[in-house]
């Protein structure tokens, strides 16, 4: 359980995403308090009696949030008192249920100590009732709002309580190996990579790719006899493309998905991860692609909030002064992926998805994609005005626009050089973790804002975590309860509060705690329960890849006024039936 034990290539989209820190921050503080509250009172008023229960305690969560490994002898040495009143004192909270113990050995003569569920639990609700305690003897000036922490009253609506400790080691050799993206949610379990070792119980080896060299890498490792990943990370659109080749395990064949409680899931999110009626993976990320737009500005200007596609050329109109460093929006349009990407999203805000997809109530249905064959609709009057409005938003965009691509576009508008800017949630971390950003604080969060013939449309965005269909079968079994743990209400959690803004559940963007950190939380909530959130202007078909690259890179050519919109288009329809007509290798 070393530091060494993490693989993690940063680079393309994995470089520079900001990180949090603290595990689980209000339990944290809780526990340093009390500490530090009762050494104070130990050594200062005389006479007095230890409390080593609670030392004992307060020593094993502090271990469990900093990834450290404790001893019943750590434990007595914490305790203040004789080795033999210690022992005893320790076998009252172990009666209690209130610490678990593992085996470091085969043998089992070697153990480590753990907070029980039922500690965790009772410390997240002393948590919340010491900082209210504190606040109400101490705060000077309290507003309604400080007081009641936001949501925390609100009823029907449970905290989460950190994850528990495993009662047994996972048993895999060389231990858990996960392929993953390098976005900030991923690094972000990296961060806490030393704290979940200690709830899976062995050595976590992470690896982490740009979107491309990822989907390369899973490919690769296809190939192999045996799989070098337990987990890998696989992107939405490409759940059909790995399902079809045998990349991936469908989840019925290698456990019981009722245990993953599927209703807890964004209902676009769970679909998304299906093929041919059958789950493949574990939504690891909801993030929605919204419109990030600066609300101090628009009030300043006296604009509503960009509902529509001509209210953002026009706000970007207003707002857009080069001379001056400033900007009127940003967005993917580096070519390749990135603008692949745009255009298939910009094709649902006007109206239509990239093929032809039934229409249902809400949008368009995407679930029986493999049923196909499918035919591209990307030479359409809808596909054009997608197509001229991305001509528009140009004359209003950063002079490197056309090189911008998933991080990129939103650093500009996290200093402040740009009003309005397309970014996933997983971007929000920029700016929202950084008090000195003039987007901090500033930012409103909108659904892509549509064309006339269009509807409010939050397109879904994110990952799954799936099983490789070539694991070695003695690992299986025990890949599947890391996927359960890694994808658990307590584990989200736990990333949304070390600075994730993604929560593929709804428990967990309903957690009171969570809904103080981020306004996006409730908000993709709600987009779900409107039925904004959709997963078909990204449709996971076994070629969609290659419709991408194919659609970043003509209409790349056409922002850089080698192609008109027509000519470009034409050539990408007669492409894209060509590819779709090609069977996979």
């Amino acid at each position: 359980m070393t530091q060494t034990a993490t693989e993690t290539i940063r680079s393309g989209q994995g470089a520079g995403a900001p990180l949090a820190a603290a595990p689980d921050a209000e339990l944290a503080q809780v526990v340093a308090f009390l500490g530090e509250l009762c050494e104070e009172i130990d050594t200062s008023l005389e006479p007095t009696t230890v409390n080593p229960h609670l030392n004992m305690l307060l020593h094993l969560l502090r271990a469990h949030l900093e990834g450290r490994l404790v001893s019943a002898s750590s434990m007595v040495a914490a305790s203040g008192v004789p080795y033999a009143t210690a022992m005893r004192k320790l076998g009252d909270i172990q009666a209690a249920g209130l610490v678990e113990q593992r085996p470091r050995t085969r043998t089992g003569k070697s153990f480590s100590l753990h907070p029980s569920a039922a500690l965790l639990d009772r410390f997240s609700q002393i948590a919340g009732r010491v900082a209210r305690i504190a606040r109400s003897n101490f705060a000077r000036e309290e507003t309604p709002e400080d007081y009641f922490f936001g949501g925390s009253y609100q009823p029907g609506r449970a905290m989460i309580p950190p994850p528990q400790v495993h009662p047994a080691p996972l048993k895999l050799a060389g231990g858990l190996r996960i392929l993953v993206h390098g976005d900030p949610t991923f690094m972000v379990m990296d961060t806490l990579k030393r704290q979940f070792e200690q709830i899976v119980g062995t050595n976590i080896a992470q690896r982490a790719f740009s979107i491309d060299r990822l989907r390369q890498e899973a490919l690769r490792n296809a190939e192999r006899k045996k799989s070098r990943y337990d987990l890998i990370a696989v992107d939405l659109p490409w759940i059909g493309e790995f399902a079809a080749r045998g990349v991936i395990a469908p989840l019925t064949e290698v456990m019981d998905v009722a245990r993953l409680d599927p209703g807890d899931f964004h209902t676009a999110g769970w679909r998304a991860t299906h093929w041919d009626g059958v789950p493949y993976g574990v939504p690891s990320q909801t993030t929605p692609e919204l419109m990030f737009y600066r609300k101090d500005l628009f009030a300043r200007e006296g604009l509503e909030p960009p509902e529509t596609t001509d209210q953002v050329i026009e706000a970007a109109r207003r707002f857009h002064a080069p001379r001056a460093g400033r900007y009127g929006v940003a967005w993917n349009a580096a070519r390749g992926t990135a603008l692949g990407h745009t255009f298939m999203m910009t094709c649902a805000a006007f109206g239509q998805p990239i093929v032809d997809l039934p229409p249902v109530a809400g949008g368009f249905d995407a679930d029986r994609l493999a049923d196909g064959p499918w035919r591209p609709r990307l030479d359409t009057p809808r596909a054009r005005a997608a197509a001229e409005y991305l001509m528009q938003l140009l004359a209003y965009s950063p002079p490197d626009i056309l090189s911008m691509s998933w991080y990129e576009r939103v650093r500009p508008y996290a200093a402040g050089r740009v009003a309005m800017a397309y970014g996933y949630t997983l971007l929000a971390p920029y700016f929202e973790l950084d008090a000195t950003c003039p987007a901090f604080g500033n930012t409103g969060y909108l659904p892509h804002p549509h064309g006339p013939e269009g509807a409010p449309i939050a397109p879904v965005g994110g990952y799954a975590l799936c099983v490789p269909a070539n694991l070695a079968e003695e690992r299986v079994s025990e890949a599947v309860e890391a996927l359960v743990t890694f994808t658990s209400p307590e584990a989200q959690k736990l990333y949304a509060q070390n600075g994730s803004r993604t929560a593929p559940r709804y428990s967990v963007g309903a957690d009171p705690e969570v809904r103080r950190l981020s306004p996006i939380f409730e908000l993709v909530d709600q987009m779900s329960w409107r039925d904004e959130l959709q997963f078909w202007p990204r449709p996971p078909l076994p070629r969609i890849s290659d419709i991408i690259t194919l659609c970043g890179t003509e209409l790349h050519d056409m922002l850089r006024g080698l192609a008109a919109p027509e000519e470009a288009l034409a050539r990408l329809q007669a492409r894209a039936e060509e590819i779709l007509e090609t069977p996979l290798h």
